[in-house]
């Protein structure tokens, strides 16, 4: 729970508009080849479901391997965020055998709750805002 709750945090200071816009965009990198998109797929009054992805920005190459995608629920009263969805697959099981033929771990929803912060975290170290900033000229 702690991890989740801190993913909210970290949310929200990277997407603190999330109520009333629909995207955030943060290039990852000096180069900015690579672009974490933020995107609202849901509003409740008190849960907001968001998308997070990675991807090539429109200068970036393409690359051979896909990003992962999750689908992140935010839970305003509790403010705790937590990964409902990575890569489509829904519903980790809770106790599995392993090795097992999807190779899922025993621990599978709290290294998506893990890699969420640890992603988030690389923003604030290396990313930045994708929105252009305008200057008025002196004078």
């Amino acid at each position: 729970m702690a991890e989740c709750d801190a993913n909210y945090v970290r949310l929200i200071r990277l997407f603190p508009d999330f109520q009333s816009s629909e995207n955030r965009k943060i290039a990852l990198g000096s180069d900015g080849i690579r672009i974490l998109e933020f995107k609202v797929q849901e509003r409740t009054r008190y849960t907001t479901l968001i998308d997070v992805t990675e991807h090539p920005s429109e200068a970036g190459k393409k690359t051979w391997f896909s990003s992962p995608v999750l689908k992140v629920r935010l839970y305003h009263d509790a403010k705790s965020a937590e990964v409902v969805s990575f890569e489509g697959y829904r519903k980790p099981v809770p106790k599995c055998d392993y090795p097992n033929p999807r190779m899922h771990q025993r621990d599978e929803k709290a290294q998506w709750n893990h890699f969420l912060g640890e992603w988030l975290s690389h923003c604030f170290e290396q990313g930045h805002s994708t929105e252009k900033v305008f200057e008025l000229a002196p004078g």
